[in-house]
């Protein structure tokens, strides 16, 4: 006589209280966005939890001050081993990730494909093994012991450092893991993480943590909060200081609020100085790698390309590049697109580019090369083919733009014009030796990070902070005078 077999338990991702695990009644299903199928269960929790936690933030505090910098650093580093290479636990149900089962639920959930999970993964791993250099150019070059007694001697002159905050608050999103990186420089400066996750990617943060509690960092520095809106806007305000990530119309509201951070469109381009840009077919990889590294999907892809001259040209060699990335399926090593998690974002990117390529002056360069629509699906994911739009105007609405895949404007603007042109950028590439435009470039307030030369913008140096200084953000100099 057979008997039925039972179904084990799907893995639960509980809130991380003070990083204890706490099961809520509310549950949230974690779905693979190609099949629909529920990976695994995750709590919620509302504002009223997260308030009463916030309470005994100084507890979480105190637990971290009680290493030495150094020794959380130690820690960082055993971490990014440990999520690099480690099988962590998964929740509270017994659970446990390697990092293949890490791979394939992050690609499940988020869309990207296996090779873009490992590149961020190694990304997270670098962030983590590398928090010296990191910790050194955030504070530039200060010694920890300093950090750790408060006060000290830089270059022969007093300094003295005091937090603004007890903690810091994360809004983070489900369109790249690699953002995580941001936040880990907290935990070596003694700032307990509170973070709500994206809904289609809990899965890295979560094991982050895991990681760095394994490595010997206290759990009561971590809280780990599914959370609904009002939770996330409890987080925002109530932590003294926090991270949001999003798009321009979940930031807006957030754009005068000195503690909050705001990690939105990246709006990243790429510049070609009059001295390069008869040599722009030497400098195509660059532009593509600026457009295309990572999916597409961060705000340090670049979404225009800006040129003196060889505007059509160089649209139509990008197109013709960019149209060898076809959708490929998830565990395909030459996979290099990703799928949309959410099927209606998709829809309204591609929706939003038809309208307003109705209005003259652009062209779709990639349609005319492609031939087919911009929209696909490949066993049950959607994806949107790289586009490359040529603008014959500066005023074009799809000239400052960006979206969550590889898009790109191309336009012909007077290198003397190009800086009053280009607005508020995270990442400029300046290909150019022109020592003029290049001092232009250096007194440019609209460009976060700068780089000169062809290096993609999508390059990441680790002793070179963008996005804002998290030690700065965290921490402000006093004046001090000791007496004894």
């Amino acid at each position: 006589m057979s008997h039925p077999t039972s179904t084990p338990p799907l893995p639960h991702l509980p809130v991380l209280r003070r990083g204890r695990p706490y099961a809520s009644l509310d549950l949230l299903p974690v779905k693979d966005c190609r099949d629909g199928h529920t990976l695994a269960e995750m709590s919620a929790i509302n504002a009223g939890i997260i308030r009463k936690d916030l309470a005994r933030i100084p507890e979480s505090r105190a637990a971290l001050q009680r290493f030495t910098t150094r020794q959380l650093v130690d820690i960082c580093i055993r971490a990014g081993t440990l999520f690099l290479e480690g099988t962590l636990p998964l929740g509270d149900r017994g659970h446990q990730q390697s990092p293949d089962d890490y791979i394939r639920a992050l690609s499940a959930t988020s869309g990207l494909p296996h090779t873009l999970v490992r590149r961020n993964m190694r990304k997270l791993y670098d962030a983590l093994a590398l928090m010296p250099d990191i910790l050194n150019g955030l504070t530039r070059g200060i010694d920890p012991d300093i950090l750790d007694a408060g006060f000290g001697v830089v270059a022969g002159s007093r300094v003295s450092f005091f937090p603004v905050t007890n903690c810091l608050g994360l809004v983070m999103p489900s369109n790249s893991p690699g953002v995580n990186s941001l936040w880990l420089p907290a935990i070596p400066l003694k700032m307990p993480v509170i973070l709500k996750p994206g809904r289609e990617e809990p899965w890295t943060p979560f094991r982050l943590i895991q990681a760095l509690i394994a490595a010997g960092c206290p759990a009561e520095a971590f809280g780990f909060y599914p959370t609904d809106h009002e939770g996330a806007g409890e987080i925002l305000r109530r932590c003294g200081r926090a991270l949001i990530f999003g798009d321009k119309s979940t930031t807006a509201q957030y754009a005068h609020q000195p503690g909050i951070q705001i990690h939105g469109p990246g709006y990243s381009k790429v510049l070609i100085g009059e001295d390069e840009i008869d040599r722009w077919p030497e400098h195509l990889d660059v532009l593509a790698a600026s457009i295309a590294d990572n999916g597409g999907r961060s705000c340090v892809n670049a979404s225009a390309v800006v040129v003196p001259r060889h505007g059509a040209a160089i649209a139509e060699a990008l197109a013709r590049r960019l149209v060898a990335l076809q959708p490929r399926p998830a565990e395909d090593p030459q996979a290099a697109l990703s799928a949309f998690a959410n099927p209606k974002m998709a829809e309204y990117i591609d929706a939003t580019l038809e309208t307003d390529l109705k209005t003259p002056g652009a062209t779709d360069v990639s349609q005319a090369v492609r031939n087919t629509p911009r929209k696909t699906v490949l066993e049950g994911g959607i994806y949107l083919h790289p586009t490359i739009v040529r603008c014959d105007s500066r005023q074009h609405p799809l000239v400052n733009r960006e979206f969550l895949f590889p898009y790109a404007s191309v336009v012909e603007v007077p290198q003397a014009e190009m800086l009053s042109h280009i607005g508020p950028s995270l990442v400029v590439t300046a290909i150019t030796r022109d020592a003029q435009f290049t001092r232009a470039l250096l007194d440019c307030p609209l460009i976060e990070r700068l780089n000169l030369g062809p290096k993609p913008t999508s390059h990441v140096s680790w002793d070179q902070p963008h996005e804002g200084n998290l030690f700065e953000f965290l921490y402000r100099r006093r004046a001090i005078e000791k007496a004894w």
